[in-house]
């Protein structure tokens, strides 16, 4: 599919949705940290008072956030977002709570960076540098190919540098350490 489909006015393609314990705190934490824009008309209350639909705008996009219910499962949303300085992002997430995973690392052009949200979301925070020509080649990342010749299998060893090797520890670190709110 090539042709981007009609959405409704203030949505996008694809709008990410998360489910999270204290989907409250959550919006609150996503207003101070991102900026975010709460859509008050969108507000649904479930009949047990929980959030059942909430909107925020964050730049372009729109965020829909509702509350975990008692016998729903943990599912961390892992997303990806661009900022203005993600320095300063982090800091605000750290001050509320939040978990740096990943310090401002490059990456092809940008500036990369991760941190966990008190409702143990994952966030990919990254910083784009206009000027940069992002290149995908494996000569950007390091020496070698991006692949080994005819091998399917081959692995990113031969063209891995320290940011990326670093980039990769912390992302499966914090993988593995995600624990369910409600038992942690």
């Amino acid at each position: 599919m090539t042709a981007t489909p009609p959405v409704p006015a203030g949505s996008n393609t694809v709008n990410p949705f998360i489910v999270a314990e204290g989907a409250a705190a959550l919006i609150a934490f996503l207003i101070e940290v991102f900026g975010a824009e709460d859509v008050p008309e969108a507000r649904t209350l479930d009949t047990d008072g929980l959030i059942l639909h909430a909107e925020l705008r964050i730049g372009d996009s729109l965020l829909t956030v509702a509350d975990r219910k008692p016998d729903w499962p943990f599912t961390p949303a892992l997303t990806r977002i661009y900022v203005d300085d993600v320095a300063a992002v982090l800091d605000r997430a750290e001050k509320l709570g939040g978990r740096v995973l990943t310090r401002p690392t490059d990456f092809f052009g940008d500036t990369l960076a991760r941190f966990q949200d008190p409702a143990a979301n994952l966030w990919w925070v990254y910083q784009h540098a206009p000027e940069a020509v992002q290149d995908w080649s494996a000569d950007a990342a390091g020496e070698g190919e991006w692949q080994a010749d005819g091998d399917e299998a081959a692995d990113w060893s031969s063209f891995t540098t320290p940011e990326l090797e670093y980039i990769n520890t912390s992302l499966n670190e914090a993988m593995r350490g995600l624990t369910d709110p409600r038992t942690a």
